[in-house]
């Protein structure tokens, strides 16, 4: 039995409660945007999603148009082609992977126990990226300057700038402000859900959305960095001519094909986890029971998430692969209906064990997966060889990404919404309205999508913009279009409800859908994710620890107070969630926005090819980024440790391993290392499939590839040697290091570029020397990063910023010199022993 506190204790906890709201408060009036409050974030980045979504779904509506009937002149071509090149390109890109990044940043603290997720500056840089980038690639299509060849943008057609025109520099350099937003968020959920957990929370008994999203950022790292490996030598060909994907010089468009598909395909997966991650949470809710086999639905996660990199030939299989490589994909295609199938049983295992509620998520839910059912199984057709080359590039194809994609994702993200509107402002949506919507939503695709199987049967291909009466096609796409303004709808009617003004208000009911989960102990009016961490010993604490949410309201719980005024959350151990340390994350700031306005700019001038105005603007994104870390991170505390409750003290400042900083750097370099390992996949496929990959073209030679590596292995050991004589507390000695260990860094870079240019290597020539130069170019790049680091430390060291107790700067920096030396021991002998200099 609880015993009431006397009137000191409430006005101490009252007093506590208070210091948070001020400490946590966003700011009002302009400044309002230099927030980095992940609930407001979240709902930035939801927003703009939605927004984007809304937006390629009138271009969807536009195709539909146009398709209606025989013989259309609605629209020309150019512009039905960048329709519907816009309209993939939003949906993949800027609706179904930030969506789900967004519910992540909105619903992970409080689900995790956590105040924050670690780095929210970080999390309000990508979003602010993604904005910019966003709006940059759909406002082209108002200037008739948006890219035409597809989401996909197959070589030759999107190489070629006199065929492509700008857009597909559009397409390129916009997009890669947002896979940067994407990685940003894939470093943050991973850092956020390996260490920030409430203490108690071991790894087995996390939230399953917690482990969905923590598969799916650990594939953005792997499937992104492909992606934009073929970007850099999709662009090195458009602008400076250099030959990667033009065979007359030794170049091949199927690389292209290949590192695309080895990220959409994984895509795909990216998209569906995290909407299967959110029925996760709410079949058990309305079950009233804990999820049926919680270990075999992590598993099948897993398992779906590894098997998805095995899948992309799938969608090559009429591009002339061997017929043992096209065997091999199509098995793995079959192979990961398996884990799919055990998620889905999981879910109807659970309902039929509960009693089930059919609430308006549940509706949304359930009519989702019966949708995504029936595009596995016409998945399952296109995954064979002999079906896929019949059904390539035809509507049927068309009808199957659809089931799987909206069914699979657009019905359970509305479901989401439904399910957790009442934790943005404790209102409920309306049941009618959204009953009403489901059904719209429901038969209106099915109206829609169903009959371009038989579309694509008939053999109306993919992206034409009219086509002749007498093919037979005509009512099918009427009915096509007809089923798709009831979706659309639908969707607005859902839309309508999220904007109308609402009278219900239910204050006080923090839980009212009765869940289980601790994402519904925050109070929509509260900007931290829970008033006190509590400790956590079960998957439901709601539902089993009975005192939990009052305890945690009343302050009973770790960090109760900010007495530093500082914004603070805990440390955890990665397996057992041991308490470690205490985490200070930073407060709103102008340089968020800063840096991913400069850098936006930077790839914008890119895109027009002004080259000093690109210069300038990433002068100013380094100088933003360089002045964020100096004053934003692994700043020296007043005092070493702190009483955070329950009799417990832990440290403020860790390093290495133990600091959530070195675990950011090692993810990043993870997926700087899959990108690298990507364009060492392009210079060993070229090889392969000529029988002269030179050319006749001589190569570096092995001398100076083989001195820059002997340099580069030198610095690296200077910049480790110089972190153990920091911690030996000989400052002098330290500084040397790092001094001389930055000049060898610059001999090994003239090095390394001297290689191919003593060669007269000729990027333009050949696929051959193209290719090397990309790999030098790669390493020096890195180089110069590295470079900057040592003189950082440097100057940290000199403002007694970097200490012998506060080091993590040069942990961190070290990190980053380990994944460097490998990636020069790789390159430089790749391109200068193999193939051996000249001809073969």
């Amino acid at each position: 039995m609880s015993v009431r506190p006397d009137a000191d204790t409430r006005t101490i906890r009252h007093a506590q409660a208070e210091r948070l709201r001020a400490v946590w408060a966003n700011p009002s009036g302009w400044r309002y945007w230099t927030s980095v409050n992940n609930f407001q974030v979240g709902l930035w980045y939801s927003s703009a999603a939605f927004a984007f979504m809304l937006f390629g779904g009138v271009l969807a509506l536009l195709m539909r148009l146009q398709l209606a009937t025989p013989v259309s002149d609605l629209f020309s071509a150019d512009f039905y082609n960048q329709a519907f090149t816009l309209h993939g390109t939003v949906m993949m890109f800027l609706f179904a992977v930030p969506i789900f990044e967004a519910a992540a940043i909105f619903l992970l603290p409080p689900m995790l126990g956590a105040r924050e997720l670690p780095f929210p500056r970080l999390g309000a840089f990508g979003f602010w990226s993604f904005l910019i980038g966003g709006v940059f690639v759909c406002g082209s299509i108002f200037f008739d300057a948006a890219p035409s060849s597809g989401w996909f943008m197959y070589p030759p057609l999107a190489t070629d700038p006199e065929l492509s025109g700008i857009g597909a520099d559009i397409w390129l350099l916009g997009l890669s402000l947002i896979e940067i937003a994407s990685i940003a968020a894939a470093v943050e959920l991973i850092v956020g859900i390996m260490k920030c957990r409430a203490p108690g929370m071991r790894i087995n008994l996390m939230p399953l959305f917690a482990w969905y999203l923590l598969i799916v950022a650990g594939m953005i790292l792997f499937a992104f960095p492909p992606l934009i490996a073929g970007d850099i030598l999709f662009e090195m060909q458009r602008m400076f001519d250099w030959p990667f994907f033009d065979p007359t010089r030794g170049g091949d468009p199927l690389l292209w094909q290949h590192l695309f598909w080895i990220f959409g395909h994984p895509e795909v997966y990216i998209i569906f986890l995290p909407a299967i991650a959110l029925m996760a949470m709410i079949v058990p809710t309305f079950s009233q029971r804990p999820i049926v086999g919680y270990s075999w639905i992590v598993l099948a996660a897993v398992g779906t998430g590894f098997l998805s990199f095995g899948l992309w030939v799938h969608h090559m299989f009429a591009t002339g692969l061997p017929q043992i490589s096209l065997a091999f994909f199509s098995a793995a295609s079959e192979a990961v209906v398996i884990p799919t199938g055990v998620q889905l049983f999981v879910f109807i295992a659970t309902m039929l064990a509960g009693r089930v509620v059919f609430s308006v998520p549940m509706l949304f839910g359930v009519g989702g997966i019966a949708i995504f059912v029936i595009g596995g199984l016409t998945g399952v057709m296109v995954a064979l060889a002999p079906f896929n080359w019949q059904a390539h590039d035809t509507y049927f194809v068309v009808a199957h990404l659809h089931y799987v994609m909206i069914g699979g994702m657009l019905f359970p993200v509305v479901a989401g919404i439904y399910y957790y509107y009442p934790l943005i402002d404790a209102k409920h949506l309306s049941d009618a309205l959204g009953r009403i919507a489901f059904w719209l939503m429901f038969a209106g695709f099915n109206i829609a999508f169903f009959p371009m199987h038989l579309t694509g049967m008939r053999g109306m291909p993919r992206r034409v913009f009219t086509y002749q009466t007498e093919l037979g096609w005509d009512w099918l796409n009427l009915i096509s279009t007809t089923g798709a303004f009831v979706f659309a709808s639908g969707v607005l009617l859902v839309a309508f409800d999220v904007l109308r003004p609402k009278n219900r208000y239910l204050r006080g009911e923090m839980n009212p859908w009765r869940a289980g989960t601790l994402e519904w102990i925050s109070e929509p009016e509260e900007n931290w994710g829970v008033r006190s961490i509590p400790v956590i010993t079960s998957r439901y604490p709601l539902w089993d620890q009975k005192t939990l949410m009052r305890d945690i309201s009343e302050g009973r719980g770790y960090l109760p107070d900010a007495e530093e005024g500082r914004r603070e959350g805990l440390v955890t151990s990665v397996l057992d969630a041991r308490p470690l340390q205490v985490l200070r994350v930073g407060g709103t700031s102008y340089l968020t926005i800063a840096s991913a306005a400069s850098l936006g700019a930077t790839f914008i001038a890119l895109t027009f090819h002004w080259w000093i105005a690109s210069l300038v603007a990433a002068m100013a994104a380094f100088t933003a980024i360089v002045w964020w870390l100096w004053t934003g991170t692994a700043e020296i505390p007043e005092k070493p440790e702190k009483d955070v409750g329950l009799d417990l003290t832990l440290p403020i400042y860790a390093s290495g391993p133990a600091s959530v900083g070195w675990w950011a750097m090692f993810i990043t370099m993870v997926g700087d290392s899959t990108a690298f390992a990507s364009l060492v996949f392009g210079y060993f496929f070229y090889w392969t499939i000529h029988p002269d990959f030179t050319g006749g073209i001589d190569g570096p030679g092995s001398f100076w590839p083989l001195l820059a590596l002997a340099l580069f292995a030198a610095a690296w050991g200077l910049t480790v040697v110089a972190r153990r004589y920091n911690a030996k507390g000989n400052v002098l000695v330290m500084r040397l290091c790092l001094a001389v260990s930055f000049a060898l860094t610059c001999a090994a870079s003239v090095a390394a570029f001297q290689g191919p240019r003593a060669h007269a290597m000729q990027p333009t020539a050949h696929v051959y020397p193209a290719i090397v130069w990309i790999l030098v170019i790669w390493v020096l790049a890195h180089a110069a990063v590295g470079a900057v680091m040592q003189a950082y430390c440097l100057a940290r060291s000199f403002a007694g910023r970097l200490t012998r107790q506060y080091d993590a700067d040069l942990s961190n920096v070290v990190l980053f010199w380990h994944f460097l030396v490998i990636t020069a021991a790789v390159t430089f002998p790749v391109i200068g022993l193999f193939p051996q200099t000249g001809g073969r």
